[in-house]
């Protein structure tokens, strides 16, 4: 059973931007897995602006109505053994979400020249 769905687009040159302004930034929103995996990348502000995508739905889907206080690192963008995206969770996340009886969570992202998106169901 479908127990929520978030989606999110995002301007690429706006996560560049925050990347570019401090290096924190990188640190408090994305796992070191994904910050290695992105800076390989060819064009990486595409890559971070999707992992934040993909983030932000997953707590629309998870049904946060205000995104600040959550630890957005225990919310990281991997492949599965497919090399399609999925996404795993740690810490506190991970924990409210077994409480919450939520069972799968379903991604899928995609993104242009100058925008990314990602799009979350989560089942319970």
């Amino acid at each position: 059973m479908i127990a929520g769905i978030g989606t999110d687009l995002v301007e690429i040159a706006r996560i560049a931007d925050k990347i570019g302004r401090s290096e924190d930034f990188k640190k408090h929103v994305y796992t070191q897995n994904e910050i290695e995996y992105c800076d390989g990348q060819k064009n990486p502000p595409m890559h971070y602006a999707a992992r934040w995508a993909v983030k932000e739905a997953f707590l629309k889907a998870y049904g946060v109505k205000f995104i600040g206080n959550h630890r957005l690192p225990e919310i990281e963008t991997i492949k599965d053994e497919h090399g399609n995206p999925d996404v795993s969770l740690s810490g506190e996340t991970l924990e409210r979400f077994k409480k919450k009886g939520f069972e799968s969570i379903h991604v899928s992202i995609s993104h242009t020249d100058t925008h990314a998106m990602a799009y979350v169901i989560i089942e319970k």
